[in-house]
């Protein structure tokens, strides 16, 4: 039996789903003229996206996209000429910043790039295991005396209590410069390669592994680290694994 049914007898359409910063907005309009339902807003749908919610139609999302940025290699470095479609040839993502780099003169440097303000000592602590570099970093504050030698890390910025953090597998990842190798890591400037002294404000840079604070999914025994001699990612051992610790905050 054929059943055909116009667009008006239909009681409602799902105009669109949020993306996944509101994954459960979901928009209806019913037809026949009524007023639309959901709570979404603009800032919760994608850029350039039109949609819904109960007070209006039409809207258009705002919330902009996280590109990718660079990784660093370049035409010539590391390899000179870079193979025709590799990474250095194209050269794709967000390019960085001049200065990539700006030390506050507070004992934080800021990332111009990502906007992250990073200790500037990235050996404040020594190693750690994963627990401890997660007590460590959220203790360290601006007048702190734990850091091990009964300071605070040289810290002038006023920062309080919970603001430090250890860093996320991808925020720590986002400092690596694959152009170079130990360390994996820019200047300032973003020019060249980090050398201890003018030029590059970061201190006490170790050509090792430091934690991150994600849990590796396969065995959450396990957490990720970041090498900063070749620029890879590892998971250890969140108790007998020991690396640095390099504190963020936003």
């Amino acid at each position: 039996m054929k059943i055909t049914l116009s667009v008006l007898t239909l009681a409602a359409i799902v105009l669109f789903a949020v993306s996944a910063m509101a994954q459960t907005r979901v928009v209806v309009i019913p037809m026949g003229g009524k007023k639309p339902v959901g709570n979404a807003v603009a800032a919760d749908v994608l850029k350039g996206k039109t949609f819904s919610n109960a007070d209006t139609i039409g809207m258009v999302g705002v919330r902009p996209l996280a590109p990718v940025p660079k990784t660093g290699q370049t035409a010539t470095v590391p390899l000179n000429p870079a193979p025709i479609s590799s990474d250095g040839q194209l050269g794709k993502g967000v390019a960085w910043p001049n200065p990539r780099f700006t030390d506050n003169g507070d004992g934080t440097v800021t990332d111009n790039l990502t906007g992250l303000v990073w200790l500037q000592n990235a050996n404040c602590f020594g190693l750690k295991s994963w627990t401890e570099a997660l007590a460590f970093a959220q203790a360290l504050y601006d007048g702190w005396t734990g850091d091990g030698s009964g300071g605070d890390c040289d810290l002038t910025d006023g920062s309080t209590v919970t603001q430090w953090r250890l860093p996320n597998r991808r925020e720590l990842d986002s400092l690596l410069a694959l152009q170079y190798s130990n360390p994996a890591l820019s200047n300032d400037a973003g020019d060249g390669k980090w050398t201890s002294g003018a030029g590059s404000t970061f201190t006490g840079v170790q050509s090792s592994y430091y934690w991150s604070s994600t849990t590796y999914a396969g065995n959450t025994n396990s957490a990720w680290s970041v090498n900063l001699n070749l620029g890879d990612v590892f998971f250890d051992n969140k108790t007998t694994g020991s690396y640095y610790v390099w504190p963020v905050r936003d």
